[in-house]
């Protein structure tokens, strides 16, 4: 039998308590928000200075509709920075596997900006102010949540991932010829719209100045032109419903920036942008037509910072052109998405988890003839089906 040994002491290790504590392998929820944010910013300012940047952004929130202007504009940056391709269809982790598709090994999130929430009680407000007013807030009419701050979302784009063959929205508008009868539709999706604001839609012969359209907000009025043809009606139609939702009398945001009669190049930008992304989600190419409106965006968002500058007082603050191109990129997305919500253009307008996995799979394996701007996702990440004269090939 070997003789006992002797236990070893245990060995004291001294901590200094003063010492740093070692960086974190990732950033916590306020710095990553505010790289997120510093992101934006830059963007924007680059969407400023080089207009082409705008489009750009209108082409991704065409795709994305679903999503806000700024997390558009979050996501179209990522992946620039690990590429060319272009943000299509997002999610999360989770998400994908419940859709029967794998994020591909080595591929790092991307990050969208969401809100933290936390839930009111009737204990938290006065009984009669939950009473008396509406609840414009997700709650079950007792409870309700409100935002108490803000955090990085992580999520992952379809190219990232592989496994079921999935429908995608492209980036190729107008590859087929014009289909008259999806143009009678959308035109009769978006008199539904302007039914829904409580506007009246003419086509009529009258004419304000040399435009094709006009809205009158007195009147609860929309014209459109009846010389124009299908198209070209149904362009001016999203134009004015934009008018009608942003432009109304008392626009308190667009009032911070002089947006109201003194800016009206930057309303008209606005109205065109609407209607470009909206047209562009229905896989409808304006760029041409819409290059005359957009062409001017720089030079009007410079205008109304100046125009803000000179109205800043201790009541109003002036507003950079940096807040400027935020606003209406919200503004702008904001008003394209109720529309959408109604015309229901083809693909996911950027989120999946809003339609279920079984009518994902059962239209990537079972839809013979797809409109031409969507197409399928294989289990191969590398490969893409494409579409000719909307037969699967």
């Amino acid at each position: 039998m070997e003789p006992n040994q002797e236990p070893q002491p245990r060995r004291l290790i001294a901590v200094d308590t003063a010492a740093a504590a070692p960086p974190a392998s990732h950033p916590g929820p306020e710095q990553r928000v505010a790289e997120l944010t510093e992101g934006l910013y830059a963007l924007l300012a680059e969407a400023v200075d080089d207009p082409r940047q705008w489009h750009r952004l209108l082409d991704a929130s065409a795709t994305l509709w679903r999503y806000s202007g700024g997390n558009v504009a979050l996501l179209m940056m990522q992946m620039a920075q690990r590429g060319t391709v272009q943000p299509t269809l997002v999610a999360g982790y989770k998400e994908w596997e419940r859709h029967g598709r794998y994020v591909l090994k080595g591929e790092h999130a991307l990050f969208v900006i969401a809100p933290r929430t936390a839930r009111i009680t009737e204990s938290e407000v006065g009984a009669s102010d939950v009473r008396d007013k509406p609840l414009t807030e997700p709650g079950d009419g007792k409870n309700r949540s409100r935002i108490v701050g803000w955090r990085g979302q992580a999520v992952f784009d379809v190219s990232q991932t592989e496994g079921e063959p999935l429908l995608v929205p492209t980036s190729r508008p107008n590859e087929l010829p014009p289909d008259p009868q999806a143009r009678e539709q959308l035109w009769e999706s978006l008199t539904a719209v302007a039914r829904q604001a409580r506007y009246n839609l003419v086509v009529s012969d009258s004419q304000s100045g040399f435009a094709d359209g006009f809205t009158d907000h007195a009147r609860r009025l929309i014209s459109v032109g009846s010389w124009l043809d299908l198209d070209d009606r149904v362009a001016t139609l999203a134009h004015e419903l934009a008018h009608a939702s942003l432009h109304v009398p008392g626009d308190g945001i667009g009032a911070l920036y002089g947006r109201s009669a003194e800016h009206r190049g930057l309303a008209e930008i606005e109205a065109e942008s609407v209607a470009y992304v909206v047209l562009r989600a229905h896989g409808i190419d304006r760029g041409p037509q819409s290059a005359a409106y957009l062409a001017s965006w720089a030079d009007a968002v410079l205008e109304a910072e100046a125009d803000s500058i000179l109205r800043c007082s201790k009541e109003r603050k002036p507003m950079s052109r940096i807040d400027i191109a935020k606003s209406t990129l919200g503004r702008v997305t904001s008003v394209a998405k109720t529309i959408l919500e109604t015309t229901s253009p083809p693909g996911f307008g950027g989120r999946l988890g809003l339609v279920s996995p079984t009518l994902c799979q059962g239209l990537a394996k079972n839809a013979r003839q797809v409109p031409n701007n969507l197409e399928v996702t294989t289990m191969n990440p590398n490969h893409r089906t494409t579409f000719v004269e909307g037969w699967i090939t």
